[in-house]
């Protein structure tokens, strides 16, 4: 009896696409080989300790024989960074689909604390995707990278519209907002890929207030700049948490026991 087909082999048209070749399979492979050291050169040594030929030497191959499949440092840097945002997405996708589809204020609250935690588990990664650009990586600004940046944050903009819907907070009038920073929210909300219909500056301004300062806590715990005070700063960023959700008119829940 055939196996049935899985829908990535089937096209529009309903035919069944031909399986990889061996050498579309050996490639696939040889890639994933490639990003899984990348990705440990990049835990133990940070973006400038990844090099295309130190992968090359540890997988046995040629320097040369690498560029094969990437064709720059940069090319793979941009790679790893579409790879890990689909991570993060999927992280927080799966805290945000636990909860029944009408609590949106557990939802928020779960998808943003598997924000943090995957944060402080791969700070590296983290790093990568959310760090300062450096002459070993640059800000995702197109491309594959920027594509997956735009995924990941679709949860987060998905559920600030139904509290916008649901006239959950008051939103500033566009008049408060000075023609500058009105320029900032457009380029923010361009940039990020947040364009529902109609939206208000003004509830722009409330989404980016709550995300930098969200954002914000986690890359100083990532980053460790409060490291003087504490090494875990759950409790302060569940008090900030706390703070910037109540004003977008979520209701607080603190986290389960473990």
């Amino acid at each position: 009896m055939a196996k049935q087909a899985t829908s990535a082999q089937v096209g529009a048209s309903g035919s069944t696409a031909p399986p990889p070749s061996r050498r579309e399979r050996v490639r696939e492979a040889t890639l994933r080989e490639i990003k899984a050291i990348a990705r440990s050169h990049l835990a133990a040594r940070g973006p400038a300790g990844v090099s295309l030929r130190a992968i090359a030497r540890e997988m046995g191959m040629t320097a040369p024989g690498l560029y094969r499949y990437f064709g720059s440092l940069d090319e793979l840097m941009r790679s790893l960074q579409a790879d890990f945002f689909t991570e993060l997405s999927g992280v927080v996708q799966a805290a945000d689909s636990s909860l029944p589809p009408d609590d949106v204020d557990g939802r928020i609250l779960a998808s943003l604390r598997a924000f943090r935690a995957w944060a402080l588990a791969d700070r590296a990664e983290f790093a990568l995707l959310f760090g300062p650009p450096s002459p070993h990586h640059g800000t995702p600004a197109e491309g594959e990278a920027a594509e997956a940046a735009r995924r990941f944050a679709a949860t987060f903009f998905a559920l600030f519209d139904r509290l916008l819907r649901e006239e959950r907070f008051t939103v500033p009038p566009d008049t408060e907002l000075s023609p500058a920073l009105c320029h900032q929210l457009e380029a923010f909300a361009q940039h990020t890929g947040f364009r529902p219909d109609n939206v208000p500056k003004g509830a722009l301004r409330i989404l980016t207030s709550c995300w930098v300062r969200l954002y914000g806590m986690v890359c100083m715990e990532v980053f460790e700049h409060l490291a003087f005070a504490t090494g875990d700063l759950e409790a302060l960023f569940e008090a900030e948490l706390r703070d910037a959700l109540t004003r977008l008119g979520v209701e607080y829940r603190p986290p389960a026991a473990p």
